[in-house]
């Protein structure tokens, strides 16, 4: 059985910093590729970043990049976004997602992803 666990989201001012974690069970990190996805109010649920499989590539969304990074440790089976620089824009739902059967092409496509979290609220305030 396949699990998805964020944390480390919360309520930080415009500027500051925060370090999700989502810590995967039943699913190899080695064999999937793993995603962030974001979902503000009355908005749909959106890219964020991602880390490929089978290249390691990091692509990222236009609004987050050079703010935002993503990792992942194999061996502790967690995947992280490192979050900079924050705006209130960013505030949403963020959510860890994973897939084994994922192209490069499809990173950024949520129907990619076979497996979801349960998410996580960052709130930014100015």
């Amino acid at each position: 059985q396949v699990q998805l666990v964020e944390s480390g989201g919360g309520l930080v001012q415009a500027g500051g910093s925060l370090r999700l974690s989502c810590a995967a069970s039943g699913v190899s990190l080695i064999r999937s590729a793993m995603a962030w996805f974001r979902q503000a109010p009355g908005k749909e649920r959106e890219f964020v970043a991602a880390i490929s499989q089978r290249t390691g590539s990091t692509p990222y969304a236009d609004s987050v990049k050079g703010r935002f990074t993503i990792s992942k440790d194999n061996t502790k089976k967690t995947v992280f976004l490192q979050m900079n620089y924050l705006k209130p824009e960013d505030t949403a739902v963020y959510y860890c997602a994973a897939g084994e059967r994922i192209i490069m092409s499809q990173l950024r496509a949520q129907s990619a992803y076979d497996f979801w979290g349960q998410g996580t609220q960052v709130t930014v305030s100015s």
